[in-house]
């Protein structure tokens, strides 16, 4: 499966923002998936993940209460709703997919390309 994930820009603290990530070449909804981001300077992170179904969500500490993913399968797409960014939020996001894994990074089998995300204090 092919993802290409969009959405980023430049925004200011408490903006908002939301990521697609559009999925081609496979039968999205047998696919779990992930959002993951890498600042700069720092290792990749866990952001939050979807299982095939949607119907089990997860999230990392620092993004519970202000992020939510969701995915529609009938549009073969993923998305990001990212509320009260904050500049530590900044990095380049990544949405990831594989039929097994959920929230590991080295279990991720597929990875779109990324997309950068500013916020400015």
């Amino acid at each position: 499966v092919q993802l290409q994930a969009s959405g980023g820009g430049l925004v200011q603290a408490g903006d908002s923002l939301r990521l697609s990530c559009a999925a081609s070449g496979g039968t999205f909804s047998r696919y779990n998936m992930a959002w993951f981001r890498q600042a700069p300077g720092k290792e990749r992170e866990f952001v939050a993940a979807i299982n095939w179904s949607g119907g089990s969500t997860y999230y990392a500490d620092y993004v519970k209460g202000r992020f939510t993913i969701s995915r529609d399968n009938a549009k073969n797409t993923l998305y990001l709703q990212m509320n009260f960014l904050k500049p530590e939020d900044t990095a380049v996001y990544y949405c990831a997919a594989d039929r097994v894994s959920l929230r590991v990074e080295s279990g991720m089998n597929y990875w779109g390309k990324g997309t950068l995300v500013t916020v400015s204090s």
